[in-house]
């Protein structure tokens, strides 16, 4: 940020008194504060589109719409900032989808060895683990995730998914809950609260 510096010069007047004329002439004229420096608009940071984002998620009531703002928030939490990070995030998607887990886990552990701030890499791994049905590793990388950003809609919808295989029902439901709090309009966070809800009630808790 560069400050702006205003100097006055100072008119020393030597003995003689000069006409009014001549003084207003002589005096400099006072000089302009300098100008507000504006700060950046909130929505122009990573941070600042992602609370407007996520601000919008949960006011949209159409689903279709609410899909597309979804998607935007996966864009901006795609972005690691690192070419290379970048990188070996599409060679474990690769991996997975080829399901060379073994591999795919290899490229997230660099990953989020690397970076571990980045919270797309900590999900990213916890979605393998749980594909190789590693629950108790996949939640501990969802909560890493969590903490990084609480507002992971993905990461929440895995643990409620892990919770509902693993028999723990009360708490898919409520983790399923907290997904809606966040992206009221997901229509399989919907059906899971609709059907869990039924499930405890008719257990009798």
């Amino acid at each position: 940020m560069r400050i702006l510096f205003a100097f006055f010069i100072a008119l020393v007047l030597s003995g003689t008194t000069l006409p009014a004329s001549a003084q207003d002439e002589a005096t400099p004229p006072a000089a302009s504060p300098p100008p507000a420096i504006t700060p950046p608009p909130v929505a122009s940071t990573r941070q600042g589109r992602l609370d407007q984002l996520f601000a919008d998620l949960r006011r949209e009531r159409n689903e279709k719409a609410a899909e597309r703002i979804a998607g935007r928030i996966w864009n901006e939490w795609n972005q690691s900032g690192s070419a290379s990070i970048d990188l070996m995030m599409r060679w474990a998607q690769r991996a997975a989808e080829d399901q060379k887990f073994d591999v795919a886990l290899d490229f997230l552990d660099q990953v989020v060895t690397l970076q571990p701030d980045y919270a797309e890499g900590w999900n990213r791994r916890a979605t393998v683990h749980f594909l190789m049905k590693n629950y108790g590793k996949s939640m501990s990388d969802i909560d890493h995730t969590l903490r990084l950003e609480p507002r992971h809609f993905g990461a929440l919808s895995g643990l409620a998914q892990i919770m509902a295989e693993t028999g723990h029902k009360q708490s898919a439901l409520e983790a399923w809950q907290k997904v809606l709090t966040i992206y009221p309009m997901m229509r399989s966070a919907q059906g899971q609260v609709s059907t869990l809800s039924e499930d405890l009630a008719g257990e009798g808790i």
